[in-house]
């Protein structure tokens, strides 16, 4: 049946359609943030009662040990707006957001992390923005630099540094996973069935109108992170080389002009051969086997990632698995 048929004109059916709701999905995935559920719950309700809009509140537990889920289905008894997906074990932080891609039909996708560090005031500016035309409203975290241990600091700028001089996208310094996603970017990002998923490098690569908006964190007030230093290097190294293949090629010119400035050694040889001189050096031909044995094995090791993302592939194997949900 058309849907002008339960209205007598066009007007009265343009009139009704102006006043349905759009529906917004807000994501958190969380991982042993037992004593921030409720708190976020209590920020995001405070926002979301202002807003114009069908909200609902999902948490994706990412297979939490401390009583996380309990709290969250609390929550989720409490108020009817608040939902929840309980993953059978720790998938990681990527695949939860993907877990909530894949269950979300809401208009627009909002992600934002468990731990009260994205500001949830600051989710009206991003709605606003989507309604401007933008389909991606990403954040830039601005950091005090007083504040911010130097070593993150500095490892953050390498990471970016190399992420945009190696791969074929641009990602500003900051850039955060609290973002907005038209329904539209979402439905393109469900199809993604690449294992090794790194959300900020893909939602840049898909392209649309994009726009950013600057924040500057919340102090945790429960917890601690769960990114160590090693964490952080290896979510770098898998951002690197999901997005590029430039590691393999810098590794062909390392070991062209090593061959090249072995060469210098033949001549000296040659010269040590024919005048009879003795070849000595011993220390120094140790370190320059040494250092070509070590420049083997880094190239090895990059060749081995790359047939090691091949390898996990091609098993396919579920990004998450559900244990519990009351999502409908």
């Amino acid at each position: 049946m058309s849907p002008f048929n339960i209205f007598h004109n066009h007007k009265e059916f343009l009139s009704v359609k102006k006043i349905i709701k759009k529906s917004v999905s807000i994501i958190i995935p969380v991982y042993n943030e037992r004593d921030n559920v409720e708190a976020m719950v209590w920020a995001l309700r405070e926002v979301i009662s202002k807003l114009s809009y069908i909200c609902t509140i999902t948490f994706i537990d990412d297979g939490s040990n401390d009583g996380t889920l309990e709290n969250i289905r609390q929550q989720s008894l409490l108020y009817s707006n608040v939902f929840f997906i309980s993953l059978a074990r720790n998938f990681g932080h990527q695949n939860a957001l993907k877990t909530a891609l894949d269950f979300n039909k809401s208009d627009c996708v909002i992600t934002i992390d468990g731990d009260l560090q994205h500001p949830p005031s600051l989710i009206p500016k991003l709605i606003e923005k989507w309604e401007e035309g933008n389909e991606i409203v990403y954040t830039i975290r601005k950091d005090d630099k007083t504040e911010l241990p130097i070593l993150k600091r500095k490892t953050s700028n390498l990471f970016y540094n190399l992420l945009n001089n190696l791969s074929g996208i641009q990602l500003e310094q900051g850039t955060a996973d609290f973002r907005l996603l038209d329904k539209k970017v979402v439905d393109i990002l469900r199809n993604f069935d690449e294992d090794d998923l790194f959300w900020r490098g893909l939602v840049k690569w898909v392209g649309f109108k994009q726009v950013s908006v600057e924040y500057i964190p919340e102090i945790r007030k429960h917890g601690k992170s769960k990114y160590t230093y090693r964490q952080m290097m290896a979510f770098g190294l898998k951002g690197i080389t999901s997005f590029s293949t430039k590691p393999l090629t810098i590794a062909i010119y390392f070991g062209f002009s090593n061959a090249c400035l072995s060469l210098f050694y033949i001549p000296y040889v040659l010269y040590s051969i024919y005048f009879g001189h003795s070849i000595s050096d011993w220390a120094s031909l140790i370190v320059t086997v040494a250092f070509l044995g070590g420049l083997q094995l880094m190239i090895l090791g990059i060749i081995g990632i790359y047939l090691g993302k091949l390898f996990i592939q091609s098993k396919k194997r579920p990004h998450y698995i559900v244990k519990e949900l009351n999502v409908t």
